[in-house]
């Protein structure tokens, strides 16, 4: 009862009302809002926002999307640059580039982009040699080419 008074002046104060963009609307260029988006319609361009995106299944975006999380339906190409979480459903149609804080992707969801997680230059070593590849690089005993060096040496 009271919260939505609460939720509804804190979007005023924010300028954080939703922002539709109805099927049958083509924008070209860029747009950047603060408040969350609704797009049914499509898009050549970039979308810039610190709120959530929801690409509807008639929805088409041809460029960049920045934003929080988003929920994508429709069909997007090019580069996504989401901080929270990215869900496709079943309808959706990815292709390109993805930077994602969390990933979930519905069954039937088409996703042909590379894709990087958030965080994760953090979890990877620098140094990329690993103790089984710096043990293989000594060579064992049971190395074939050690044993033939081995061999083909003269006794001391």
């Amino acid at each position: 009862m009271f919260s939505d008074k609460k939720d509804r002046a804190e979007q005023e104060a924010t300028g954080s009302g939703q922002n539709r963009i109805s099927e049958g609307t083509f924008i070209k260029g860029d747009i950047s809002s603060k408040g969350f988006f609704r797009i049914d319609g499509a898009i050549e361009g970039n979308v810039k926002t610190p709120s959530k995106v929801v690409l509807g299944k008639t929805g088409k975006i041809n460029g960049t999307l920045t934003c929080e999380n988003a929920d994508v339906e429709g069909t997007f190409e090019g580069t996504l640059d989401i901080s929270g979480t990215l869900t496709l459903k079943s309808t959706a149609n990815i292709n390109g580039e993805v930077v994602v804080g969390k990933l979930a992707v519905e069954p039937g969801a088409t996703f042909n982009a590379s894709c990087r997680m958030k965080g994760s230059e953090k979890s990877l070593p620098k140094n990329t040699d690993t103790a089984v590849e710096k043990e293989a690089s000594k060579g064992t005993h049971f190395d074939r080419q050690q044993r033939a060096k081995k061999a083909a040496e003269p006794l001391k």
